[in-house]
């Protein structure tokens, strides 16, 4: 890698965030793409965050990817938000186009371009959870024309998730149902007629527990999804792929949301099928 007074930075900036792999990512991309880049993880205090996003104008970067707890936090410090970006709420990409800072948020493309020969678009989704991952996949499907999306949530949080709900309603006028993710018939029901289910929360990291009853029967052509990634294969894709059906792990997501924000800084395509050759020998 060529280092010089032309070198324009990157980073990741959350806390924690050493543990990021990000910067393998990127930085290979600028090695393969012959791009004066480097890509840093940068962890970053909350006290921290306004001077770290004015850095972006000082030191003329590309921009910076965020991560919690600096999603939403960040929005604030911003010139202009990209549509995916407003309706989620939250920004994983600045863009510095010339001193002007642009936030978007590449999880949602990232997720789907990370789906082999699959488009959501008149499609049916069940996805399982409303955190951050959740929120991306869902505004970015409905801006890719979803025809239904149903969205299980602990009964616990069904009163917390009920207003982003509304708010994705009024903006973009797609009603999204919203049900207790105990209630198994309602599950059952809509995971028969659905084309693709996601799990979006974090539970199977542990490599024990599911998300979901493992006596849901899934339809043989539905495609099922985690966000998750290490394990490579949780105990739910591994489930579903017991059963037949087509499984993806979140390590797509995590290279094809970092392509879309390598393309949005440099103008380049990253070259994603070398980069995933080596991430799979490095997570499988």
């Amino acid at each position: 890698m060529k280092i010089d007074g032309y070198t324009r930075l990157a980073a990741v900036v959350a806390n924690p965030i050493k543990h990021s792999i990000s910067p393998f990512i990127h930085n290979s991309a600028f090695e393969a793409t012959n791009t004066n880049g480097v890509y840093l993880a940068w962890e970053v205090d909350a006290t921290e965050l306004a001077e770290t996003v004015a850095n972006i104008r000082r030191y003329q970067m590309y921009g910076i990817n965020l991560s919690m707890p600096y999603k939403e936090q960040v929005i604030a410090y911003l010139d202009q938000l990209s549509e995916e970006a407003c309706l989620i709420g939250a920004v994983n990409t600045i863009v510095n186009r010339e001193g002007t800072l642009i936030g978007y948020n590449t999880d949602g493309k990232g997720f789907f371009k990370s789906l082999p020969s699959f488009k959501i678009s008149r499609k049916r989704l069940v996805l399982l959870g409303a955190g951050g991952a959740a929120k991306a996949i869902l505004a970015q499907a409905i801006l890719d024309g979803v025809s239904q999306i149903s969205i299980f949530v602990r009964s616990s949080s069904m009163e917390k998730t009920r207003p982003y709900l509304e708010k994705i309603q009024n903006a973009t006028g797609f009603r999204v149902d919203l049900f207790a993710l105990e209630d198994v018939q309602d599950l059952q029901d809509s995971i028969t007629k659905a084309d693709l289910l996601v799990n979006a929360t974090s539970v199977g990291m542990d490599g024990s527990s599911q998300p979901i009853p493992t006596s849901i029967v899934l339809p043989e052509k539905l495609m099922v999804a985690d966000v998750i990634y290490q394990p490579f294969e949780t105990p739910f894709l591994k489930w579903a792929k017991e059963q037949g059906n087509q499984s993806i792990n979140g390590l797509g997501m995590l290279l094809y949301q970092a392509a879309e924000a390598f393309e949005l800084w440099t103008g380049k395509e990253m070259p994603t099928d070398q980069i995933w050759e080596l991430l799979k020998q490095k997570y499988q």
